[in-house]
């Protein structure tokens, strides 16, 4: 109690209100928050369809192991070792990661999206806002639906995907090349 003293009496406010729990809107807000949405760029070493993986060395030299669905592993055997690879995914929490997307830059010569998820999807695309995805004001969506393992092609330059119902906001950088969509959600 000694400590208490010393420290004031606004002092000892803030140490009760450090160890309180934050306001329930607080938590809610965090709970309605999207999960981040990351890429990683590098070079592909080896698609392993057996095992249903996908191993890459990351542009900062990570070597990275992805798992995915045999028909998604079917169309990634296609690529080679050496050539670019961008994988797009949501951080779900500290260890769980959810792949939106694994892109080949250079393989199409158009921002060419293969639906490969259970379902369709819907693929919408807007013009950046001072050269930035996901910010507001940007200009008009356009928005496709790609019926499953059909395909489909962005104008804008920034891109999202959703189930077939459901809406998102363009943050990500499109690119020409050939992605595949194997999880998209809000």
């Amino acid at each position: 109690m000694g400590w208490l003293r010393s420290v004031g009496g606004l002092g000892a406010i803030l140490l009760l209100c450090v160890g309180a729990p934050p306001p329930a809107t607080w938590a809610q807000a965090a709970a309605e928050a999207p999960p981040a949405h990351k890429s990683v760029y590098g070079k592909l070493e080896s698609v392993e369809p057996s095992r249903n993986g996908v191993i890459m060395r990351s542009d900062g030299g990570e070597r990275l192991v992805w798992r995915f669905a045999a028909p998604v592993m079917a169309e990634l055997a296609r690529f080679n070792p050496g050539d670019r690879i961008i994988v797009i995914y949501r951080q779900l929490s500290s260890n769980e990661k959810r792949v939106t997307a694994v892109a080949f830059p250079g393989a199409a010569d158009t921002a060419l999206y293969v639906n490969m998820t259970d379902s369709s999807v819907v693929l919408r695309s807007a013009p950046a806002a001072d050269g930035a995805c996901g910010t507001a004001g940007a200009g008009p969506v356009d928005e496709t639906t790609i019926p499953r393992t059909g395909r489909a092609e962005a104008a804008g330059a920034c891109w999202c995907c959703a189930s077939a119902g459901e809406t998102c906001s363009p943050g990500n950088k499109t690119g020409l090349g050939k992605a595949f969509l194997v999880g998209c959600f809000k």
